[in-house]
């Protein structure tokens, strides 16, 4: 491993002898009588810690300061002098200098400032490069294509990164929402805080305030503890509120309240108090037809709706196929320990002809599966059985209909159109209510909404993008 690189600027050489001497054995030194000289060497390589005299005939240490830290923003600055003054020393701190030394010094002392110098900025390289990492992972680098689709949804966002203000991520299910508010967040000013999701369709009803503002011990029956809420979570990150159509209208009404002022109160409390979150919401519904169905407040509609961005669905952007699924089976390869499958041109024909209801959730599912079915490791059209048109329906099928396709293929079409067929009639029968149409299937809500997210289903038993 390279030796840390040290720079001393002194127009006194007996300094830099002294200087040389004392951190030689453990560092790599370079030294200069000349500030600018010092200043160029910044801007030629790599110097982790600059220790340079303030008083000097041609640049004072403060100068030389401001320009390292110009040239070179991770370089820590230890800056020495025989005349310090408290205002002097100040000002040195606000300019981003990492220590101050009076001379004379003793040689510990200097080695042990240098060291720390050092230390500090080893932890400073650690936490960019883990922030960098998150933001490749999580930031606007994680949403891929090169469509103009997706260019023009990423200049939008770039537009609102900084900001506080409160962003409505609309899409069809399986776009990707989540991942763009994802983005807003570890691509933003409040990347260091908390990124803390609610979902709202997975909330019972009854809970949906506790769960979001908390409550005090006593509030209700049950509450025997005192629980912080999802907004307290959130503080100095972003709450995001994933399916927020799903939010029951009394707690709409107390969430105004959040989205306006960022104040709430836990269940059980008297006094209002402020929260610093930013607001993301998503939601695969036009709210604006549900607030005219009266399923949806007008004003918490119109306090959300700040900053809408709308992600496109993938037969919108099909030159972005190839890159995304390339991303995929590399993805699940790694999982499995194994070298990503190709997928042969006829196979990427059929993926280019298939219209996607599913969006992007659904070719990483037809891929992941593709995968395992390949097992010479290439990715033929006979490993995309869901990509099969499906018959008219899964009982009336013809005979010619089925025959072009595996039993198994036939069977798995039959049984998920029949669960489609069921599951958007009991939506149907208690309009649209998730926990009474879970309750009537025998099933817990969670897993209800799963199955219509699988199925392509809102709210209303209807296929996701049929409303619009």
């Amino acid at each position: 491993m390279a030796r840390p690189t040290i720079l001393g600027i002194d127009d006194k050489p007996n300094m830099l002898q002294l200087l040389k001497t004392l951190l030689g054995e453990e560092y790599q030194v370079e030294t200069t009588g000349e500030p600018q000289a010092g200043i160029d060497l910044v801007a030629r390589m790599p110097i982790d810690v600059v220790v340079s005299d303030i008083r000097m005939p041609s640049m004072d240490g403060l100068a030389v300061l401001r320009e390292v830290k110009r040239l070179s923003p991770a370089t820590e600055v230890v800056l020495m002098t025989g005349y310090a003054t408290v205002k002097q020393a100040v000002e040195a701190m606000k300019l981003g200098a990492f220590d101050y030394v009076i001379k004379p010094f003793e040689p510990e002392q200097m080695a042990a400032v240098v060291e720390k110098a050092l230390e500090h900025k080893r932890l400073l390289d650690r936490t960019r490069y883990l922030e960098g990492e998150v933001e490749e992972k999580f930031g606007l680098g994680s949403i891929m294509g090169a469509s103009a689709a997706i260019q023009a949804m990423l200049v939008r966002i770039r537009k609102v990164l900084d900001s506080d203000s409160t962003v409505l991520v609309a899409g069809e299910s399986g776009t990707g929402k989540e991942l763009v508010a994802r983005a807003l967040h570890y691509a933003g000013r409040r990347r260091r805080g908390k990124f803390v999701v609610v979902h709202c369709a997975g909330i019972p009803r009854e809970l949906a305030e506790s769960e979001i503002f908390g409550h005090v011990r006593g509030a209700f029956s049950g509450a025997l503890t005192a629980k912080r809420g999802l907004a307290d979570e959130a503080d100095g990150g972003t709450l995001f509120l994933d399916d927020v159509d799903q939010l029951d209208l009394d707690v709409q009404a107390k969430m105004n309240r959040l989205v306006q002022q960022k104040e709430i109160r836990a269940v059980g409390e008297t006094e209002w108090r402020r929260v610093d979150v930013r607001i993301v919401a998503a939601t695969n519904q036009e709210l604006h037809a549900l607030v005219a169905k009266g399923r949806f407040r007008e004003d918490f509609y119109y306090r959300l709706n700040v900053f809408p961005v709308e992600v496109p669905p993938l037969r919108a952007r099909k030159e972005d196929l190839a890159r995304l699924a390339a991303h995929f089976l590399e993805r699940h390869a790694r999982v499995a320990g194994r070298p990503p499958a190709q997928i042969s041109a006829q196979a990427m024909q059929a993926l280019e002809r298939h219209d996607w209801p599913g969006n992007v959730r659904e070719l990483e599912n037809v891929l992941e599966t593709a995968m395992l079915l390949a097992e010479e490791g290439v990715i033929e059209p006979s490993h995309l059985p869901a990509l099969q048109r499906r018959p008219r329906s899964a009982a009336g099928a013809s005979a010619q209909d089925a025959l072009e396709l595996p039993y198994a293929t036939v069977l798995e079409q039959a049984s998920a159109e029949a669960a489609c067929r069921y599951l958007s009639g009991v939506l149907k029968k208690y309009g649209g209510n998730v926990t009474r149409a879970a309750q009537h299937a025998g099933i817990e809500r969670q897993s209800f909404h799963r199955l219509m997210k699988k199925h392509g289903l809102g709210s209303h038993g209807v296929e996701e993008g049929s409303e619009r």
